[in-house]
């Protein structure tokens, strides 16, 4: 066996043969001069093998993977060639995309690596320059999303998530039925979910949305009015919870103020028990809460109206449900409690979304789960400059195109030395 044909198939150059190299032990590279396997050169469109214009005067290379701590780089003098159907361009290149500098094979690591570990982190394993990887990490991405169409869009979930401190905010949409990120746009304005609906969409996909899923933002309400016609909205459960916990809390707060010194006491540690479900409960939470039936009838009083908007969440059918909450505003109305009646008015405004929840049991909850992975990678990363970076990674982890597997069977890989 030849030292170029041992070297071929311990680097599984299937696609190449090795011409020559040539080792730095100062280094650790080992530079391999190769050449395609098959003969003549192939359009890199129809892959054709067609006729040879010139060829390149000066050598490209490639990197490839570290291998028992030896760097690999690829070299080659391309050709120029002349494709009957699609004329004169650069020869296909079958270990790498045209005018990369990075092999399949380390594409593939990048990206696989940067699922899982910080873009610092992998670039110390694959011995990169961090700014290096970012590059490739960043141009890889780019390519392999680009041209790539949302497909299938049902049912969608739409959010926003803060990317940078300084109130830097991104919208973000959802396929709320496969699970997963289909377009971030910066801002959190009209005019960005604007851009998502006329320039991401066509006509046929907005009409073939059933169901839409967002908080009670007006931004986001009136574009899916707007846009999609044909589907039914849902204010979403998690958020209509939230403003009720935040007007409980309200109260809260305001008898807090009005206690001096030991009073005070009394109301420690109730925050996270009153802001509980009542399945969540222990029966040592739920007598602490009574006993305010006695020390404090007012946050008592907004406990009870709480616990008892959770059966609105319980019907079958929207009549039973319009009925309980018009019973349900008037109890608050006669509390007096003003934290919780201004509630009932963001309720009355919004009730024509909220009460679709019934029947169809939509919600961003999977939304909320996918925001709670996106915090996490930003937090990974301790934040990113850009939306651009951060916007790669979101696509990279839970977007709807499963990049590493774009790269070419043959390439994917995870072995390293």
């Amino acid at each position: 066996m030849t030292n170029s044909k041992f070297i071929r198939k311990l680097f599984r150059l299937r696609d190449m043969i090795v011409k020559n190299f040539n080792f730095s032990d100062y280094n650790k590279e080992l530079h391999l001069h190769v050449v395609p396997h098959k003969c003549g050169a192939e359009c890199p469109i129809c892959r054709r093998r067609c006729k040879i214009v010139r060829e390149m005067q000066e050598e490209r290379s490639w990197r490839d993977l570290i291998v028992s701590g030896t760097t690999i780089f690829f070299h080659f003098r391309l050709r120029e060639i002349d494709c009957p159907t699609h004329g004169r361009s650069q020869e296909h290149i079958p270990w790498a995309e045209a005018y990369s500098r990075a092999s399949f094979r380390l594409e593939y690591l990048i990206l696989a690596y940067s699922q899982i570990m910080t873009q610092k982190a992998a670039a110390q394993a694959l011995g990169i320059p961090k700014s290096t990887f970012s590059e490739i990490l960043h141009r890889s991405i780019t390519r392999i999303r680009d041209g790539h169409r949302i497909r299938d869009l049902k049912s969608i979930g739409i959010d926003e998530i803060s990317y940078c401190k300084g109130k830097k905010y991104a919208t973000i949409v959802y396929d709320m039925d496969k699970g997963c990120v289909v377009w971030v746009g910066k801002g959190k304005g009209r005019e960005t979910i604007d851009a998502f609906f006329e320039k991401e969409l066509s006509e046929y996909q907005r009409n073939q949305i059933q169901y839409a899923s967002c908080d009670m933002a007006k931004t986001y309400i009136g574009a899916i009015e707007d846009y999609c016609k044909n589907a039914i909205l849902v204010i979403d459960k998690f958020h209509v919870v939230k403003a009720l916990n935040e007007a409980v809390d309200e109260v809260r707060k305001e008898e807090w103020r009005a206690f001096d010194g030991d009073e005070k006491k009394v109301l420690a540690g109730l925050r996270w028990l009153l802001f509980k479900h009542s399945s969540n409960r222990t029966k040592g939470n739920t007598h602490t809460l009574n006993m305010l039936r006695k020390s404090n009838r007012r946050i008592y009083r907004a406990w009870v109206l709480k616990d008892e908007f959770e059966a609105f969440w319980e019907y079958l059918y929207q009549g039973s449900a319009e009925k309980f909450i018009k019973g349900w505003i008037t109890s608050v109305r006669r509390s007096r409690l003003k934290p919780l009646i201004e509630f009932t008015e963001t309720l009355e405004n919004h009730f024509k979304n909220i009460i679709t929840y019934i029947g169809t049991g939509i919600t961003n909850a999977l939304a909320e789960g996918i925001n709670r992975v996106i915090r996490q990678l930003k937090n990974r990363a301790s934040g990113y400059r850009t939306l651009n970076a951060f916007s790669d990674i979101i696509y990279l982890v839970v977007g709807d195109l499963n990049i590493p597997e774009q790269i070419p069977a043959k390439f994917r890989t995870m072995e390293i030395a």
